[in-house]
């Protein structure tokens, strides 16, 4: 079961060249499930709204896409913020931070291309 980073969800949606070989195989070509972590849209929409970032589509539009390609949305819960407590202070991005909790509760790989996000104790691909 994979967890799709924000930069792997943004690259899915607008510019699939940009995912690696096998992030591809595995979100295109898998019977694996994908999720991607409501925490990955509120960053997109707070970086849309401040000019970090453009987007072509609402947030609404990317969670209908997302659902029409059986990518599950997966929410915030509880122990996924009790994780957050055990992490150790590599990355200072609370979104990622929050996605990691969420794979390592979960127990996910997280398909990203962050650099910081493999120091930490989660299974990553790229």
């Amino acid at each position: 079961m994979y967890l799709l980073d924000t930069n792997a969800l943004l690259y899915f949606l607008y510019d699939s060249g940009k995912l690696s070989p096998k992030a591809s195989e595995i979100i295109y070509r898998s019977d694996e499930k994908i999720s991607v972590s409501i925490v990955s849209m509120w960053e997109i929409a707070i970086k849309s709204s401040i000019g970090k970032l453009e987007i072509k589509s609402s947030i609404s539009k990317i969670a209908e896409t997302c659902e029409k390609e059986q990518i599950d949305i997966l929410s915030i819960k509880p122990f996924h913020l009790d994780a957050i407590g055990k992490l150790p202070s590599i990355h200072g991005d609370p979104f990622d931070r929050l996605i990691i909790s969420q794979a390592v509760a979960e127990n996910l790989i997280i398909i990203t291309r962050d650099g910081i996000i493999p120091q930490y104790n989660v299974r990553v691909l790229w």
